[in-house]
């Protein structure tokens, strides 16, 4: 913070024009004001100042105040003292809260001149040693604030409502629970090891960018597809809920100058991605709230609209540690299939919270996967919904880790994170879903209740698969178990870049090959051929290592009898069938998901090899 303090014998000023896009407001007290023997106290706020900055500066200008002894105190807002200047919420907020603070230490009347305007001011000085001083006050090593560690209590919460301290539960039937408590309670240092999905990530194009900021990553072909089915899969099933729900686009930047946006963004401190744009400071998002919240606060809702969703696959962004970079699964970019649920009151957020989580726990189970959860609940919701708590936990059928926190820290009162435990035994959070109560009042979203009053929704915030990347770390991770039992590993029908590969034995059997893949197309499947003047062995060879669930090979035989010989990877199977019996396989397999295009050339031949693939 920088102060030029000046002993005036008479101070006058008027408020002429904005000088930012929402200025402070005016009244008949601040526009304009005329002063006689007064301190005037020329203040520039930046960026890391905070209490501690501002409670020093206090103390520097009650030691001059208790000198020249002035009759009224005035503070200055004056951004021309620095060039690290802090956004404009948080210095109209120190600054009201330094006059507060000026007029309770030194006990005489204090002015505060509006923040954000042009101002026009005349000043006469008195000429003794203290009648003009300047200060830049910083933080100490003393007077640092450590960041306030959050008090949490854990318990074990049971299906029968039981609650037990962590150290004294029976573990025994539930070992997945005991691997997340311990992560989360006593913080210890859980087995390492290879991680056989990073090498599956590499397979199917999940690469770190080597050009990009570390955590980018990018996606070749085959990721693509997979990639690609996840975020329109996603958009389904968040209209498979029952409720109205509305796709939405964004931007991916927003101005901490914003207020909403600043005191949201400040819940996930070193997190953040910031960035500096023409002396503007701007944050990236770390999710869809920040877009949709902006949205929501100018539709005009009324409660026969509530309950509805908005959803956005956000390209979301956070600033995770160095170390901690994980391929698919711990990132600074990321794709999150974000949706938005607005409820008119805590009672119905309770209601369709329920629904968001019949889905997580369904869409885990179609993969053969569970989930252990981690419950962090403020003490105050439960202490007044401890029953409600209970019905969530029942229906998990599986004892859950509660983190109790105090309430007015969040602004969401529960906040449910779903966590696989992985091939090397280590707790992954996937899915969530929160409940909050604040973000309607802190972005100004309203809706009209039936007598026409305005009221702040609740909002439930749900990613129902997890982030694209930590879902398909999850699908990768269940290959890298089945792998571990000595089984196949495969990829989901619906998911695999390429579902069927046609290989003809010679060059003759082409135009027959060329029908059948046609035919599949037709249905939606993705389908390549193998028109390669390679052996049937290497070719068979390079289909198992792109995990290809369907191989079809093609010979006289198979031209002769009109039929196919299949080989089929999931089971190890190999099948003389015709095409309709392999069509109505696929549609069985790939029914209810999405199907898109093959995101290469049909033809081997035409194809540079990948380095994942060489």
């Amino acid at each position: 913070m920088r102060l030029l303090l000046i002993h005036a014998k008479k101070f006058a000023y008027k408020t002429v024009s904005p000088a930012i896009k929402e200025p402070e407001k005016l009244n008949d007290e601040n526009k304009s004001g005329e002063f006689e023997n007064a301190l005037i106290v020329f203040t520039t706020v930046e960026t890391n100042d905070d209490e501690e900055v501002l409670k020093q500066a206090v103390e520097e200008v009650k030691k001059v105040a208790e000198q020249v002894k002035p009759t009224t105190v005035v503070v200055y807002p004056y951004a021309h003292l620095s060039q690290d200047l802090a956004e404009p919420a948080k210095a109209l907020d120190l600054l009201a809260k330094f006059k507060e603070y000026l007029e309770k230490e030194i006990g005489i009347n204090t002015h505060r001149a509006p923040f954000g305007w042009y101002k026009e001011f005349t000043l006469e000085c008195y000429g003794h040693p203290l009648s003009e001083l300047s200060r830049t006050i910083t933080k100490t090593s003393k007077g640092e604030i450590v960041r306030k560690e959050i008090k949490k209590e854990f318990y074990i919460l049971t299906p029968e409502g039981k609650l037990y301290d962590p150290r004294e539960f029976d573990y025994s039937n539930y070992p997945d629970l005991k691997i997340l408590v311990d992560k989360e309670v006593f913080d210890k240092e859980l087995p390492g090891g290879v991680n056989r999905v990073n090498d599956y990530c590499r397979k199917f194009g999940f690469e770190w960018e080597p050009m990009s900021d570390h955590g980018h990553m990018r996606y070749g072909p085959h990721a693509v597809v997979i990639m690609e089915s996840l975020m329109q899969y996603s958009w389904k099933i968040a209209r498979e809920l029952g409720i109205p729900v509305y796709k939405v686009m964004g931007t991916n930047m927003f101005s901490l100058s914003e207020k909403p946006v600043l005191e949201h963004a400040l819940l996930f401190g070193d997190r953040l991605y910031e960035l500096v744009v023409d002396k503007n400071k701007y944050v990236l998002r770390y999710a869809a709230c920040h877009q949709q919240f902006a949205m929501l606060r100018d539709w005009i809702i009324s409660y026969k609209n509530l309950p509805f969703g908005m959803f956005e696959v956000a390209d979301s962004y956070r600033l995770e540690k160095r170390g901690e970079l994980n391929l698919c699964f711990r990132l600074r970019k990321f794709y999150m299939p974000d949706l938005h649920i607005l409820n008119k009151d805590l009672e119905e957020a309770i209601k369709v919270s329920k629904i968001v989580q019949n889905k997580i726990l369904e869409e885990i189970s179609k993969i053969g996967r569970k989930y252990v959860a981690l419950y962090n609940v403020t003490s105050d919701f439960f202490e007044k919904y401890r029953d409600v708590v209970i019905e969530f936990v029942k229906r998990e059928n599986y004892p859950v880790l509660l983190s109790l926190i105090p309430g007015g820290i969040y602004y969401w009162v529960l906040n449910v994170e779903y966590h696989i435990i992985d091939n090397l035994k280590r707790p992954r959070e996937i899915a969530t879903f929160q409940i909050d109560i604040g973000n309607g009042k802190r972005f100004n979203i309203t809706y009209t209740d039936e007598k026409g009053e305005k009221h702040h929704p609740v909002i439930i915030h749900t990613a129902l698969i997890g982030g694209i990347e930590r879902f398909i770390y999850t699908i990768l991770d269940t290959a890298a178990l089945m792998e571990r039992e000595g089984k196949t590993p495969y990829l989901p029908t619906w998911l695999s870049p390429i579902q069927v590969r046609i290989i003809p034995l010679k060059s003759g059997y082409l135009e027959y090959a060329e029908k059948v893949a046609e035919e599949l197309e037709k249905h939606g499947f993705r389908v390549d051929i193998d028109d390669r003047s390679e052996s049937l062995g290497k070719k068979i060879r390079d289909a198992g290592r792109e995990w290809i669930p369907y191989i079809v090979v093609i010979g006289e035989r198979e031209i002769k009898s009109s039929t196919l010989n299949v080989r089929i990877r999931r089971t190890n199977d190999q099948k003389i069938m015709n095409l309709d019996e392999l069509i109505k396989m696929l549609e069985e397999e790939t029914k209810g998901y999405p199907k898109v295009p093959l995101t290469m050339p049909k033809y081997l031949s035409q194809r540079p090899i990948p380095s994942y693939h060489a």
